[in-house]
Formats: structure tokens, C-alpha cells, sequence
């Protein structure tokens, strides 16, 4: 028997709804997956239902579109900031729940836990300001001031610390005492922040194509040019080894070790031809295997040396749109994906699949 073209044939699923899918998360039990579109839908699927799509189930939280979709602190939940300025909270098999109403739209939003899941915080954007909750939303543990737009938003790995980009620079934040650790000057616009696991650099990508980083230890500036198109997505490796990239038709990769990565050239990892890669996400467990979604909508899982790729998803002539969203469970054996047409899906990796 031929084997499948691709994985999600054998070992997945798609469905096409309506919407441009902006965000995808995994509950933090595991047993749930959410998808958000811009048009408002919160497509919830239970792990059980992953093969079956008929099963999943569509919600409308929102008085109008979700502008952003992360864990919550409950087990099974998820939450989501709306256009309609309200922070609301989705577990399966209840009513929405309002958390919040902002005086403005929440438009990035991270959450924050430790392994036992006891520690668990939530931040978001409100325009210059940073919010953040812990375990509950009663009060805010803190509100963090900018002199400008707060682009992007990381916590560290112990969640003691949290960075921040926005025009002209970035800020490395304490959380105990809500001090700046050190702020990083670089003009221009940052859009999206990644920091290293071992807090060695802040890297963010930049609207002229470019990314911009920073040594911790120094403020030693970094630059990483060549990209055709903007930079969307970074995600550093789990043990911060390789920085992967979106922005051109190969995966770039560069490497945070050795001195790296001034003085050493990316590694190009294979992509799709005629095409440029639009998000990437290292797998958590197994940290330098890649998942990267590409413009056309289609998804390959590749080896750090780029001498295996696995096609999760292979896009149809760009009827699916390009991936925007993708991410893996905190296992690492459920991969979520969803495009700018609606197209969203499902695949499980494990290995008795």
C-alpha cells in the first residue's frame, strides 16, 4: 500500500469554516484544542473527537471578531480578548464567562505556568499598558506603563520576569518588585519579541524586514538581515541552541551558540518552493524539531539538520491560504494548525496513533 502524501490524511484531520483563523492553543490538561477566527468563532475540539470534525463544536464568546486566544488558568478552559474590549473566559461545556472589560482592545496575549500548574499567570496588551493576573482575575497583580504601543509581550521560563517590544526598543521587566531590569534601544518598529531560555538575548523582528537582537549580559546590539518579506514569527529551541524564523522561502535558523550568531550565516532549513514560510514552532519536547507552515498552507515537520521532512499538511495551490496559526501541545504529540481561509486542523503525532 502507497504510503500517505501527507500525514494528516492518516493521522488527522481538516475542517473549513469561515474566517481567518488568528490563533491555536491546547488546554493545559490536554484534553482540549481551541481555534479563534477574527470573525468571533471559538471552535472548541476535545482530544477524543480529534478524527471526528463533525464533532467539533463552534461558540461566538464575542460581540464581534477575537483579536487573541491563549491557555487559562483553569484546566480545560481557554481565553480570549474580543474587539468588543471584554477578556472572556471558555470552558467546554459552559456558558462564556466575562472576565474583564477593557478600555481598549487587548490585542497580544500570553499565559504563564510552572510544571505542577500551581503558578499560573495571564498578560496582556492594552495599549501602552501591560495587565497581568495571577490565578485569579479579581484584581491585577500588576499594570505595567509604556511611553509607546506595546507591540509583543514573553515571560521567561520561571515566569519572575517578563519582556516587552514596542517602537525604538524593548524592556527586560522584574515581576517581584515590577522594576525595569534593563531596557534595549534600537530606532525603529519592533513587532514581535522572542527571549532566549537562558536569558542570553531578546531578539525581535522589525517592520523593515530585519531582525534586531540584544546580548542580556551587555546590550551588545545583533543585526540579522536578508529576510525578502517581514519577519512574523520567531520561536527560539527549547534549550536556545537555534532562533528559527519565518520571512523567507527556506526556514532560517540561526544559531545562538559557539558566539553565534554574529560572524556565522543561518542555517536554511528546506521550505516550500515559490513560496516563503509565515510561522514556525519548535517541538517542545524533542527541542530542535521544527514545525513550520508555509503561504500556500502547507505544514512540514523537519529535523534540525534539514535532512528529514515530514509533510503534516501539504497546501492545495494555495486554496487553503497561508498558515497563521500552529502550535503543539505541551506534550508535543498534537499538532494544531489553522490558515487565513478557514482552514483548520488536527494531527496527531504519537507514536501508537
Amino acid at each position: 500500500m502507497q504510503a500517505p502524501l501527507q500525514l494528516i490524511d492518516s493521522r488527522g484531520q481538516f475542517k473549513e469554516v469561515e474566517g481567518n483563523i488568528i490563533g491555536c492553543v491546547h488546554s493545559q490538561d490536554g484534553q482540549y484544542i481551541a481555534f479563534a477566527t477574527a470573525d468571533g468563532d471559538l471552535w472548541l475540539v476535545a482530544r477524543k473527537d480529534l478524527q471526528q470534525p463533525n464533532n467539533w463544536q463552534k461558540l461566538q464568546p464575542h460581540e464581534g471578531g477575537i483579536l487573541c486566544l491563549s491557555q487559562d488558568m483553569t484546566p480545560s478552559g481557554f481565553i480570549t480578548a474580543g474587539d468588543d474590549n471584554k477578556i472572556l473566559r471558555t470552558i467546554p461545556g459552559k456558558e462564556p464567562e466575562l472576565l474583564l472589560k477593557t478600555k481598549r482592545w487587548a490585542e497580544r496575549m500570553v499565559t504563564w505556568f510552572d510544571e505542577t500548574n500551581v503558578g499560573i499567570m495571564v498578560a496582556f496588551t492594552v495599549g501602552k499598558e501591560v495587565h497581568i493576573y495571577q490565578d485569579h482575575f479579581d484584581e491585577p497583580k500588576t499594570i505595567i506603563e509604556h511611553e509607546s504601543t506595546v507591540s509583543d509581550l514573553v515571560f521567561n521560563q520561571d515566569g519572575q520576569k517578563l519582556v516587552t517590544s514596542y517602537y525604538n526598543g524593548a524592556t527586560l521587566w522584574s515581576l517581584k518588585d515590577n522594576t525595569k531590569v534593563k531596557e534595549f534601544t534600537w530606532k525603529g518598529s519592533h513587532l514581535v519579541v522572542a527571549l532566549h531560555p537562558q536569558e542570553e538575548a531578546i531578539v525581535t523582528s522589525m517592520q523593515d524586514h530585519d531582525l534586531h537582537g540584544w546580548r542580556v549580559s551587555d546590550g551588545h546590539n545583533m543585526r540579522m538581515s536578508g529576510y525578502p518579506v517581514k519577519v512574523q514569527s520567531l520561536n527560539f529551541s527549547k534549550e536556545g541552541k537555534w532562533l528559527a524564523t519565518s520571512g523567507a522561502e527556506a526556514v532560517v535558523m540561526w544559531p545562538f551558540f559557539d558566539g553565534g550568531p554574529m560572524g556565522k550565516p543561518p542555517v536554511e532549513l528546506p521550505g516550500i518552493p515559490g513560496g516563503y514560510c509565515t510561522i514556525v514552532r519548535f517541538h517542545p519536547v524533542y527541542g530542535d524539531l521544527l514545525a513550520a507552515g508555509f503561504i500556500d498552507g502547507s505544514v512540514l515537520l523537519i529535523s534540525p539538520d534539514g535532512e528529514k521532512v515530514l509533510p503534516i499538511s501539504l497546501g492545495q495551490d494555495k486554496a487553503f491560504g497561508a498558515i497563521t496559526a500552529l502550535n503543539f501541545n505541551n506534550s508535543g504529540d498534537i499538532l494544531c494548525f489553522g490558515t487565513e481561509k478557514g482552514i483548520i486542523g488536527l494531527v496527531d503525532l504519537a507514536a501508537s496513533a
